[in-house]
């Protein structure tokens, strides 16, 4: 006998954004204790779970209706993952990045707008591919992302990634609030976006923090 966990398709992408949010908890948990034990190095870490820090906020944000506490969900799923929570909840940015903070705060504080830079990339691309493409659902993203990349100072005025930003905020602010991008926008805001992305990744290393 087949026993149906959901009852129509609302359900089913809660039931499958559950099991997602479970996903991200249990290997932010396994990547905190792989740093702790150096298994894997510093940077291959803080990249890892900046992805993973953002892909939360992302899935958070669109289940927070029906999931307002990450940790009684931990607790009624007996996940027993209190770095992941730590991490995920109440840090919201990798342990190296703390570990710059208490080092200097010069330093710090660049590398603490990287990894804001970085989460609101991939917090903009992950919202156009969960279908988020009404105009007051993308452009606080996109102004959240303008803004942290003004405020790197390492980012020559005319990045790549603060022009498209600048042309994508113009686009949108000249539309409805309620009015939602074409299929052929969101494809081309999202190439932008990772195009963008990819080029700010490789500024990084040659222009020292």
């Amino acid at each position: 006998m087949e026993v149906k966990l959901w009852n129509d398709k609302r359900e089913r992408e809660m039931y499958e954004n559950f099991a997602e949010l479970y996903a991200i908890i249990k290997a932010t948990e396994k990547l905190e204790k792989a740093y702790i034990r150096d298994i894997i190095s510093p940077s291959e870490y803080e990249i890892e779970c900046q992805k993973l820090i953002a892909h939360f906020k992302t899935l958070a944000s669109s289940l927070k209706d029906t999931v307002p506490s990450i940790e009684r969900f931990a607790d009624t799923y007996k996940m027993d993952c209190p770095a992941a929570i730590n991490r995920l909840v109440i840090s919201g940015v990798p342990a190296t990045v703390e570990h710059r903070a208490a080092a200097a705060a010069s330093s710090t504080t660049s590398a603490a707008i990287v990894a804001e830079c970085v989460q609101n990339f991939i917090t903009a691309m992950d919202s156009l591919k969960l279908n988020m493409v009404a105009v007051d659902q993308v452009y606080p993203l996109l102004s959240d992302l303008y803004a942290s990349l003004n405020k790197l100072t390492i980012l020559p005025p005319d990045f790549e990634g603060k022009t498209k930003m600048k042309e994508w905020i113009a686009r949108l602010s000249k539309m409805g609030a309620s009015d939602e991008l074409t299929e052929q926008q969101a494809r081309q805001l999202h190439f932008d976006l990772e195009s963008s992305y990819n080029s700010f990744m490789a500024a990084l290393p040659n222009a020292g923090t």
